[in-house]
């Protein structure tokens, strides 16, 4: 074997491009299944971020919408639940128009419901009473959208209101008789993951609901997942342990069919999660995620036991069980995500479909290491260190790496240890990266998630700081060579990190908020009261809002920065990243401005997601004075 080359960290060739992870890369969602089938969603950078919904059957893998339709709800901004399956049929809500369309195999589409500024998810057939129950968001009144549970007769597409009044709903969830109705709901300023309500309503011979009760859902407890057992027995995930556990209701409270400080659920950004499935009446097929890693598990009712099945996966979700099988999407430290299909009475796993085509050696592949390091106000926080790793490069003697510091989106979220190839894309050219979990993330319990509570801009700068100077401290980096890079909330981090801090040499934005206040004034309606819990209520305690934003603070900036941006988001608009370019460019710092016309909030299409994977490294390379291995298209650089 060829002894490895001496050459400066970033500058080392890497058989992993920014072309090979932008159109040879999917993303993967919602799984549904039939007795006879399987089906999944394909977010396809390489069709201009087109959702399709994909069916694997005895006959083969096959699409099942064409263009130009795309299975995408915008619902809540984020949506989820964009397509459900009855019987031989796929109703889904098409993204351009928002309207619903139904579809059989090899068929074409064919409009359900009636024309107006509606936007649906998250639904099931009632097919009973031949309707879709599911939730719609009606934006015809000018104002802020009305939100409500909703039956849609599936002959003429008529809409009848089944409950209203509140902020927001999800998960309606017919019993096995039909006889009753369950659903979510909440109202602002709580996010799903601050408090939501379980509530169940009969439902009566004219289709309408009787008398709700509430199920479950105390001051402060998030309820999520709401799952009928084929017997009719209605469970649920609670965090009111102060972990999110699933949970059975009896007379009085509650009951917990198992007690672990382990996370079955995560928030819910986007509806229909799905982290467990009834595998017959008392047994369930669960996922559960204990400081970041993810098990998949089975759960016996009557004996309230817990058992891990093994596999080789560490983030696994999308959980459902039909014929004998389960079926999720999962990854590992060297697979990135996929659809798997998992025989349970063998155990044998099959992964039906990658997220990505691209081949890696395992030698290039460096792997999490789960990192645990000292915060602010003696706390603990969790990372995960990828160190450098190239089989045929080595770093100059006595030398360190630069770290790349990566602030997760949300911020109520977290990264996983699974294969992300944008990750690898750094640590084989021979930069570090710690991918920071937060105060404030998901995944190490209640009490964790809720330090951001009034300290978002604080707690996650304090964190990403603290991890960056840890790794530096241990001899594992270059401290003169540390920088960070964020989107969306994780782009605010990054810009407050900057801003607030003298750590990081360079920052990189992704559609980052670099405004509290403009976001707390001007974003969508699911989001309009998130900031009341992360920073404090508006327009009360506005000098909060001023206080944490980076724009009004941009005399404290004394680094380079690069700003990525799609011009039609409506969660962070474009006016966030313009402001705080137009500040650098007037302090003469280093500042880059790249824009993406037809993008929105995250990039979808793959000549952008390649230009911003290559302009990031581009301009790090630049401000760390490293030249590239590979050319790639220059980003202009004001005031290098």
């Amino acid at each position: 074997m060829t002894a490895p080359q001496t050459a400066p960290y970033g500058s080392w060739a890497s058989p992993i491009s920014a072309e090979q992870i932008a159109a040879g890369t999917v993303g993967l969602g919602q799984i549904e299944l039939t007795e006879s089938a399987a089906y999944w969603l394909e977010l396809r950078p390489a069709e201009g971020g087109r959702q399709v919904v994909v069916r694997r059957d005895a006959d083969g893998v096959r699409d099942v919408i064409g263009p130009p339709f795309s299975a995408r709800t915008r619902v809540h901004e984020y949506g989820g639940g964009a397509y459900l399956v009855h019987g031989e049929e796929v109703i889904f809500a098409n993204f351009t128009d928002q309207r619903l369309y139904r579809v059989r195999p090899s068929g074409e589409p064919a409009l359900l419901a009636p024309e107006g500024s509606m936007r649906y998810a998250d639904g099931e057939v009632d097919a009973r009473r031949g309707r879709l129950i599911c939730i719609r968001e009606d934006h015809t009144g000018g104002g802020e959208p009305v939100n409500a549970v909703v039956a849609i007769d599936l002959a003429g597409g008529q809409a009848t209101v089944l409950v209203r009044g509140n902020d927001f709903y999800a998960s309606p969830r017919l019993s096995p008789d039909g006889r009753q109705l369950a659903w979510l709901t909440w109202n602002r300023p709580d996010m799903p993951w601050d408090h939501t309500e379980l509530w169940v309503a009969p439902v009566l011979d004219t289709g309408r609901l009787g008398p709700a009760r509430r199920v479950a859902g105390a001051d402060g407890e998030s309820v999520v997942q709401p799952v009928w057992s084929p017997g009719g027995e209605l469970l649920f995930i609670s965090d009111r342990s102060g972990w999110w556990n699933l949970y059975r209701p009896t007379t009085g409270k509650p009951k917990p069919v198992v007690q672990v400080e382990a996370e079955f659920a995560g928030p819910m950004w986007r509806l229909r999660p799905a982290s467990y499935a009834f595998t017959g009446p008392g047994q369930i097929v669960c996922t559960y995620s204990r400081r970041g890693i993810s098990r998949l598990a089975r759960i016996d009712l009557d004996r309230e036991a817990l058992e891990d099945i093994d596999t080789p996966f560490n983030a696994i979700g999308s959980v459902r069980v039909a014929g004998g099988a389960a079926w999720f999407i999962a990854g590992s430290p060297t697979i990135s995500a996929a659809v798997v299909r998992l025989d349970l009475k063998t155990g044998r796993a099959e992964i039906v479909r990658k997220a990505d085509s691209v081949e890696i050696d395992p030698e290039y592949i460096s792997p999490a290491e789960p990192v645990e390091f000292p915060t602010a106000d003696d706390r603990t926080a969790h990372a995960l260190f990828y160190r450098p790793r190239n089989p045929r490069f080595r770093g100059p003697a006595g030398a360190k790496p630069p770290l790349r510091v990566v602030s997760h989106g949300g911020p109520t979220a977290a990264t996983t240890a699974s294969l992300r190839l944008k990750i690898q894309y750094y640590t084989s050219r021979g930069f570090a990266v710690a991918d920071v979990n937060y105060g404030g993330s998901t995944g190490y319990g209640r009490d964790y998630r809720r330090r951001l509570n009034g300290k978002w801009g604080v707690v996650d700068v304090d964190d990403c700081t603290h991890a960056a100077v840890h790794l530096a401290r241990a001899g594992e980096v270059d401290g003169d060579r540390l920088v960070i890079t964020g989107g969306s909330a994780g782009g605010y981090t990054t810009l407050a990190a900057l801003t607030f801090r003298d750590v990081f040499a360079a920052g990189a934005s992704h559609f980052g908020v670099s405004d509290c206040e403009a976001l707390a004034r001007e974003t969508h309606k699911f989001e309009s009261r998130y900031l009341d819990r992360l920073i404090g209520p508006y327009p009360r305690r506005r000098d909060l809002y001023v206080e944490r934003s980076p724009i009004h603070h941009t005399d404290r900036l004394s680094c380079p920065i690069i700003f990525f941006q799609g011009l039609d988001d409506r969660i962070v608009p474009p006016n966030q990243a313009e402001r705080m370019v137009a500040a650098l460019r007037e302090k003469h710092l280093p500042v880059a401005y790249v824009a993406f016309e037809g993008e929105q909030h995250g990039f979808r299409q793959a000549a952008n997601i390649r230009r911003a994977l290559e302009a990031e490294l581009y301009f790090f390379s630049k401000v760390l004075g490293f030249d590239l291995h590979d050319a790639v298209e220059p980003v202009p650089i004001e005031n290098l």
